[in-house]
């Protein structure tokens, strides 16, 4: 046995000494035989040591033990085809292309459909040496039926993939996997390999599904660790974060979890983090053309065009055809808002590597982003008839069919677009709040954005996913915007309540002015503070979602920093935070220094200025003033209501316990919101109705802001209607319904206590939140309608009967009269004949619309 197999042999790498003899075995027939026999038994010793180098070989790699891979493929000599290929990736994976040009070349010429031909098809790959690599490739790929064991299998299928192959290489995933059940090692290659190919076609709950089944088999397999860093990227960035460390902590040299954390980085605004990072990638391979890439776009971002063009130079010395370069700067361009930029990269990309289906995709995303939805279908059908399997380009696809369909409305300077089935009842509501909003912000900020605006309304939340980012899921978002496009879902999107979709569509018009008038370079958390805050402008009760939550992490110490305020944006612990703190922050500039301010510093952000630069110009204070004028105000305003909120030790009251005790723990926790309400409730359940509204009126005074059918004043309301003490629960109710503006459950119980105690504001607050949050209850519009004809509201009458037809309700020819008598009063003589006419087409003898129909024609 070589050296090396003993080495194998003392590391239980192998199971024990190949092709020896048995003792006593019989003699030969013939020499010839005898012969044959030997030599098969040579050559069977000789594949399963090789196989079993290259699986040692592997799994030193993958645990970041380079070195001994190193030693293991040099023990087998310089002839030797899998020692070639192990030192090849290896080279490779430094960037010597050449060392691994001189070893992978020649082990491919003699075992074409090797380990090494394989490693030498993927190194012309990185050189963008298409067609050779391809020849080099075809018989690796090719030899699925003449292998046997689970590691050609994984080497076919690894080849047809790096050949675009994708279902072939599905398939043969799948199968290595299953042969290679009794390996842990080769379980984890095959699995990680196989997660790579799902992120290819952009399915990244797969590939994390994969890269998770690697780590079961082998915790310990880096690139696993990394390529689940790469599938949490989107959803979960700093699991993605912890992912990538792991995977360094194992194995240092892995190029592409150090680029990782410093995409990480710059996604959450941390420029300067990611430089770290970054170098390490670059020290590890100098010719990593990922890494300048990212050099690269790093450089464009900042607008260092000689920086950005030595990156862009050193990355095509390596690969002359790497549209990715381009494809890689266009996509954090557009993650910094510069989507007209992302535009013009992504059609170098195109332009530079037009085989390329990938560029051609992110060319499709990007123009979507600018409104050019006619260039985008091109872009994805080229896309798609390159590559069917790309779930982004598919989704994208399937997505403009259902746009084809959708009505469009003219909004001013701006196109709204609903889907038919909710356009009729919908229309009343969106076009005039895009309306409003354009107008509203025009004059407010004293510019006029750039059009087309075009604003996309879906009732499926996973259309308006697809229509922002490609793929189904995004489900802590509501809208986005791209400066001219804004999408959101419709209130069909989710259940009604769960969401306002007018707080969502105001939130998302605002961001139109922002990023425009900053000339797309605008600072996250001013953007998304100045969106919160044009809500609370809008409806003061829209802003105030996160307060509560705000309070907690005040008392908790947990708010971020200003300076580091970008960063919550991109951490789901954080992001709700996130948004009112930076809602915050804008009010106070604004009350402090006025609304020009923030018009100011949005000019200033446009003109290149960092977040210091513009708050000097629109302040004369820097950012650290800012942190202390805002802690003053935080405490001011939310030390007191964070306090409240906290629970206090060991408060539980034992099941069964009588009156006494939740009194008295309301008594010992006089200033503790949970205590109070566990005392109210307590109290509630054992049939003490004062004491338990005392309770909850004592948390009310506490948590004034408190709203949601759990609330002290929802609590208090319930147990003065089931008394009989209708005026006290209409008060409560109607003050909870004012400020919850997603409580359609709320304004709903409103509405009988207001019709009993005569209430019309109250009545008229519970069918304007209702209709808000639920455009398609046609039986609401209706109630709202007689209600503003009962007050001689003409103009809110007729819309709420034209939105009652529209939503389809279950007798149209009373609506159809409703909206003739408004649109008479209204002077709309024309129009009332109309709707007349159409409930006497439903049914001619109808008497109200005969005596309509009569007063109209007698002119009276």
């Amino acid at each position: 046995m070589r050296q090396v197999g003993a080495a194998l042999l003392a590391a239980g790498l192998v199971a024990g000494a190949p092709g020896l003899p048995a003792a006593g075995a019989a003699r030969a027939p013939s020499q010839d035989a005898a012969a044959k026999a030997e030599a098969a038994r040579a050559d069977a010793a000789r594949v399963q040591e090789e196989r079993d180098v290259l699986r040692a070989a592997a799994r030193a790699v993958a645990h970041g033990q380079r070195d001994q891979a190193e030693a293991l493929a040099r023990a087998r000599g310089d002839r030797d085809e899998a020692g070639a290929a192990v030192r090849a990736r290896l080279a490779a994976d430094r960037g010597d292309f050449d060392a691994a040009a001189a070893l992978a070349a020649p082990a491919s010429a003699a075992a074409p459909a090797g380990e090494a031909a394989l490693e030498w098809g993927l190194i012309l790959l990185q050189q963008g040496k298409k067609a050779e690599a391809r020849r080099v490739l075809a018989p690796v790929a090719g030899g699925a039926r003449s292998v046997t064991t689970a590691d050609g299998l994984l080497r076919v299928a690894r080849a047809a993939r790096a050949l675009g192959q994708v279902r072939t290489a599905n398939a043969l995933f799948r199968e290595t996997v299953a042969a290679a059940a009794k390996d842990p090692g080769l379980v984890a290659a095959a699995n990680t390999a196989w997660g790579d190919l799902f992120l290819d076609t952009h399915d990244p709950a797969n590939a994390a599904a994969s890269f998770r089944a690697a780590l079961a088999a082998d915790g310990e397999w880096a690139p696993a660790h990394a390529g689940l860093a790469r599938a949490l990227a989107n959803e979960n960035p700093p699991a993605a974060a912890a992912a990538a460390r792991r995977a360094i902590g194992i194995d240092p040299a892995l190029v592409g979890a150090h680029l990782l954390l410093a995409s990480a980085a710059l996604d959450a605004g941390k420029t300067a983090d990611a430089q770290a990072p970054l170098a390490r990638a670059l020290a590890i391979n100098p010719n990593s053309t990922d890494a300048h890439a990212l050099t690269a776009a790093i450089a464009y971002v900042g607008g260092r065009t000689s920086d950005y063009e030595a990156a862009a130079a050193q990355a095509l010395a390596v690969n002359p055809v790497f549209g990715d370069l381009y494809r890689i700067v266009a996509s954090h361009a557009a993650g910094n808002y510069r989507y007209d930029d992302a535009v013009v990269m992504a059609r170098r990309a195109v332009a530079l590597e037009p085989d390329n289906p990938r560029t051609h995709a992110d060319l499709g995303l990007h123009l979507l982003r600018v409104g050019d939805e006619r260039g985008a279908r091109r872009a994805l059908e080229t896309a798609f008839r390159a590559d069917a399997y790309d779930l982004i380009t598919y989704n994208l696809l399937q997505m403009l069919d259902t746009l084809d369909g959708f009505e469009s409305f003219e909004a001013g300077r701006a196109t709204v677009r609903l889907d038919p089935a909710e356009a009729p009842a919908l229309r009343h509501y969106a076009v005039p709040m895009v309306k409003d909003a354009m107008a509203q912000m025009t004059e407010r900020y004293g510019f006029e954005p750039q059009g087309p605006i075009l604003v996309e309304i879906f009732p499926k939340h996973d259309d308006f996913a697809v229509r922002t980012q490609g793929l189904p899921g995004l489900l802590g978002a509501l809208g986005a915007s791209f400066g001219r496009v804004v999408t959101l879902g419709s209130p069909r999107a989710r259940p009604p309540g769960d969401f306002n979709w007018q707080a969502t569509l105001w939130h998302e018009m605002a961001h139109v002015f922002t990023l425009q008038l900053s000339n797309y370079r605008v600072p996250r958390w001013l953007t998304e503070g100045i969106s919160v805050y044009e809500e609370g402008l809008r409806r003061p009760e829209w802003a105030r979602d996160s307060e509560l939550a705000f309070a907690r992490a005040w008392a908790d110490k947990r708010v971020l920093p200003l300076a580091d305020l970008n960063s919550g944006f991109t951490r789901p612990d954080m992001v709700e935070l996130a948004y009112f703190q930076a809602s915050l922050v804008v009010s106070l500039i604004a009350n402090r220094h006025g609304h020009a301010a923030l018009t100011t510093m949005l000019r200033a952000a446009g003109d290149g200025a960092d977040t210091e630069a513009a708050l000097h110009k629109a302040t004369g204070r820097g950012l650290a003033d800012l942190q202390r004028d805002f802690d003053a105000m935080a405490a001011e305003r939310y030390a007191a209501l964070g306090r409240a909120l906290q629970a206090p030790d060991s408060f539980e009251l034992p099941p069964g316990a009588d009156v006494a005790a939740p009194k008295a723990l309301a008594a010992r926790h006089a200033g503790s919101y949970p205590a109070q309400m566990a005392a109210g409730q307590a109290l509630a359940a054992a049939g003490a109705r004062v004491d338990a509204i005392a309770a909850f009126e004592r948390a009310a005074a506490l948590v004034p802001s408190a709203v949601g059918a759990s609330s002290p004043r929802a609590q208090i309301a319930a147990l003065a209607d089931r008394a009989g003490d209708y005026p006290r629960a209409l008060r409560e109710l109607k003050a909870l319904v004012g400020d919850d503006h997603t409580g359609i459950e709320l304004a709903r119980a409103l509405v009988p206590l207001a019709r009993r105690l005569g209430d019309q504001d109250a009545l008229a607050l519970a069918y304007e939140r209702i209709v808000t949050l639920d455009p398609f209850d046609a039986a609401a519009h209706s109630a709202y309608g007689r209600l503003a004809w009962e007050r001689r509201d003409l103009p809110l009458a007729v819309r709420e009967f034209h939105a009652a037809i529209d939503a389809g309700p279950v007798d149209p020819v009373p609506a159809q009269c409703d909206l003739a008598d408004a649109l008479l009063a209204s002077g709309a003589r024309a129009e009332a004949k109309r709707a007349v006419l159409a409930a006497l087409e439903a049914a001619p003898t109808y008497e109200r619309a005969q005596r309509l129909l009569l007063r109209i024609v007698e002119g009276k």
